[in-house]
């Protein structure tokens, strides 16, 4: 059976390359992105919808099918505050989640980040363990997050920090602590689709170095 697939996030790092596969894989029929603006990506398959994530009732009837893939999240920078960054990082995440189960999507996947814990002391990874915690409540049949650590790739916009920790990552992880080495977008896309296409029914969280063995599941 063909499956039907909704992204948020789809224009970011890892979100585009998820797209990109989702359109290539056979399994899927259907991929339908949510965004704020153009993406500028054309496929048969493809449906874009262009919405207002504060207000669901742009998009709360759209969102139905097999799947809710969210890559969506920002950087501190990008949002101009906390309060902003909550705001995408953990709200809008948290609602569509909320909508996807209420319209009997079964799986749901989630890139959230390495560290992440709602009892740190540290605001960006208590945002993302927080958001974890509240999906793992709304009880979905299928729940894969995943969080990896320091994401490579070709970003639109580069980010200064990651040019420069980025290749002190790499060489430190290849040595030691190599379970918390950088992966590629892709690879993190990859371990997003094998979430739902190989379910593992006895695990929900993938840790940096297990996202990896996910992406490497046939």
């Amino acid at each position: 059976m063909k499956l039907s697939a909704n992204v948020i996030g789809a224009t970011g790092l890892v979100g585009r390359q998820l797209v990109r596969l989702l359109l290539e894989n056979e399994n899927f029929e259907k991929v339908r992105i949510f965004v704020r603006r153009d993406s500028g990506i054309i496929h048969p398959n493809l449906e874009q919808q262009i919405v207002d994530f504060r207000k669901a009732e742009t998009w709360k009837k759209l969102l139905i099918g097999d799947a809710l893939f969210s890559a969506l999240g920002t950087t501190l920078k990008q949002a101009g505050s906390k309060e902003k960054e909550y705001e995408v990082d953990f709200t809008y995440n948290l609602n569509f989640a909320k909508v996807a189960k209420e319209n009997g999507i079964t799986n749901y996947v989630l890139v959230s980040s390495v560290g992440a814990n709602s009892k740190s002391k540290i605001f960006y990874t208590r945002m993302k363990g927080e958001l974890d915690d509240a999906v793992s409540e709304l009880g979905f049949e299928n729940l894969v997050i995943l969080r990896p650590s320091s994401l490579s790739g070709k970003r639109e916009k580069k980010r200064w920090a990651e040019i420069i920790s980025l290749p002190v990552a790499h060489f430190l992880t290849k040595f030691i602590f190599r379970k918390y080495r950088p992966i590629q977008d892709i690879t993190v896309a990859e371990a997003m689709i094998n979430g739902v296409m190989i379910p593992d029914t006895e695990k929900t969280i993938w840790n940096a170095d297990e996202v990896f063995q996910l992406a490497q599941k046939k």
